[in-house]
């Protein structure tokens, strides 16, 4: 029998997600806003060989590759980096002004492995740790842990991360002895929160980003996504070199290509005395990982952005359309089930993002995964728990609701099966 396997394995964090699939499984007539899944709109499988077409000739026409080039391309390994990277940099100067010579972009296997890169060559020493703004995806928390990091938690506000809360976390990792490295974030409707900051959060954040000598690692793959008319400009737009930028297309292309990438253009000084990008630090870290990420991916990637002229946010009009009438619905929805005679009644409360796929619903029980059980058996509805998604054992009494993958009607339905539950619920003796 095997003992003595990585702590990670028996950490919670873990086990989250495995066990959200494992429920909607069990449950598949239950209505769910567990999932943060993309909308699939008019996804046929017939746009892949389209997509893959509008990729080689773009290789043949544009960059006059030969047709023998064109097959090395598709069918071998590829360069570790990835092929798509001149595409995504061209698309990031389009839709969030964003300008970074192609080279510093490394194409990933989905987020995760970009998270997973970053962090693995920003953090060398045992002192190094790493801010997480929490609530937090489970994605950094779990990487962090895989790979034995010091973590330290900055609580979130209803503006995002607060930037006098990140210095004061700062100065809590010095006195104990640690070394703050970096900061994970959302700035643009959080995941699990759907919290997005201000810009003049945005710019005194960065004012501390570097008075305290600290990388922002900004994540952003709802940034398209806002029911109310734009969003202020990425950190990366806005702070250059401080920051290392996470991106995705899994939300607004294809999720099944598992394609996320890297911006990491910072300078790193070598012990030889060398000097070269951060991003040829990352590709060392992916060779030995995942290799390289799928040229066919990439391929149907890159046709997409060839398609879109390079500008993917006009080219997700409809999507941020759907996301904006799926939130102000289910924002509706929760105000017509549980006025405000009612919500007092029940101390009932809900935040209002601006966007993206997440709202975050306090409840007057505990709200785990005991409680999720219930609500899928007897009321047909799912949701998530949002203790999971903290590192310090809050969030016990709120749960998170995605609107992302749902129609209206369905949204609707849901609601009403939630505010069953809820009065249920709330009704309970161990409530």
């Amino acid at each position: 029998m095997l003992q003595g396997l990585h702590a990670s394995l028996t950490d919670p964090v873990l086990d989250a997600m495995n066990f959200l699939n494992e429920v909607v499984s069990r449950f598949p007539e239950a209505l769910s806003f567990a999932p943060g899944r993309p909308w699939e709109g008019d996804f046929e499988p017939e746009d892949l060989s389209r997509h893959l077409r509008a990729y080689t000739d773009y290789l043949e026409g544009e960059l006059g590759w030969s047709r023998a080039r064109v097959r090395t391309q598709l069918f071998q390994y590829g360069r570790t980096n990835g092929v798509i990277h001149e595409l995504i940099a061209r698309a990031l100067h389009n839709d969030e002004g964003i300008d970074v010579p192609a080279e510093a972009v490394v194409v990933t296997t989905g987020a995760q492995e970009a998270m997973l890169l970053v962090l693995r060559a920003l953090f060398a020493a045992p002192e190094d740790t790493l801010l997480i703004s929490t609530p937090a995806y489970v994605g950094i928390t779990g990487a962090a842990r895989l790979l034995d990091l010091r973590i330290h938690a900055v609580p979130e506000g209803p503006e995002g991360p607060e930037p006098d809360a990140v210095a004061a976390a700062a100065a809590a990792v010095r006195a104990a002895g640690g070394r703050p490295r970096a900061l994970y974030l959302v700035p643009d409707f959080a995941n699990p929160s759907g919290t997005s900051m201000p810009l003049d959060r945005r710019h005194r954040l960065l004012d501390v980003a570097e008075r305290e000598d600290v990388l922002l690692l900004e994540d952003n793959p709802y940034g398209f996504f806002s029911r109310t008319g734009g969003t202020p400009p990425t950190l990366k737009a806005l702070g250059g070199r401080r920051v290392v930028y996470l991106g995705s297309f899994s939300k607004t292309a294809l999720p099944a290509a598992r394609v996320g990438y890297v911006l990491a253009d910072q300078e790193v000084l070598a012990p030889d005395g060398s000097r070269g990008l951060l991003a040829d630090g990352l590709s060392k870290i992916k060779s030995m990982t995942t290799v390289n990420t799928s040229a066919i991916s990439q391929a149907v990637i890159g046709g997409i952005l060839v398609e879109s002229g390079c500008r993917l946010r006009e080219a997700n009009t409809a999507a941020t359309d759907h996301y904006a009438a799926n939130m102000n619905t289910l924002l509706d929805a929760l105000e017509r089930s549980f006025p405000a005679a009612e919500r007092d009644r029940l101390g009932l409360s809900w935040n209002r993002p601006d966007g993206g796929f997440f709202l975050v619903l306090n409840v007057p029980f505990i709200a785990d995964v005991k409680a999720l059980e219930r609500s899928a058996r007897d009321f047909g509805v799912l949701w998530t728990p949002m203790d999971s998604f903290f590192l310090d054992g809050c969030g016990n009494r709120q749960l998170r609701l995605s609107c992302s993958a749902l129609d209206p009607a369905r949204i609707q339905e849901g609601v009403r099966r939630l505010a069953a539950f809820i009065d249920a619920q709330s009704s309970a003796p161990d409530a």
